[in-house]
């Protein structure tokens, strides 16, 4: 009977384990199947103004248009730094880095060409990023990029990303939702 009580112990701590795991990845990481298609859900924090930016527009275009007022304009580029959450919240669990830039294609400046990587710096997919490129109109309710790679984990991915405004200006910036929709071999 001794032999008996560790092996439940251990049966019932594992188990625990186990759950707690699943629990704590599930932020982000949701319907994986079995042939390596994975839905990612999590928000990115773009910030322009804070003392501590996580963008910046580091070439800045002069205006086409002397009564454009618009804080994006044509030909500007900013680099990207942000932070990745599993909630909306600024002060939800960070699960990595969303970093990048975009070039503004368009004459108002709403439109963007995108290169991102998403690098996953906590959960299951730590050391883990997914490259995105994409053209981001965003005067758009949801944009769709592309999913063009990744690394370890998304080796050969392939899939899409939507974004949407979640709380979100042009000027300051804002939270994003996005959506992964990502297929890869393991």
């Amino acid at each position: 009977m001794g032999s008996f009580v560790p092996t439940i112990s251990f049966c019932f701590l594992f188990s625990v384990l186990l759950f707690v795991a699943t629990c704590s990845a599930s932020y982000y990481v949701r319907d994986a199947d079995d042939d390596g298609t994975a839905h990612l859900h999590f928000y990115m924090h773009d910030d322009y103004t804070s003392p501590h930016p996580t963008a910046m527009r580091v070439i800045t275009a002069p205006s086409m248009n002397s009564e454009s007022s618009s804080p994006r304009r044509f030909r500007d580029i900013v680099v990207l730094n942000n932070v990745l959450t599993e909630d909306p919240s600024p002060d939800s669990q960070a699960i990595g880095k969303a970093q990048g830039f975009a070039v503004r294609v368009a004459e108002d400046g709403i439109v963007s060409d995108l290169s991102l990587h998403l690098a996953f710096e906590d959960g299951p997919l730590k050391g883990s990023s997914l490259a995105v490129h994409g053209r981001i109109a965003m005067d758009q309710p949801v944009r769709e990029s592309v999913v063009v790679g990744g690394t370890r984990h998304f080796r050969f991915a392939k899939g899409y990303l939507l974004s949407k405004n979640y709380d979100y200006n042009l000027k300051d910036g804002g939270i994003v939702k996005m959506d992964v929709y990502v297929s890869h071999q393991h």
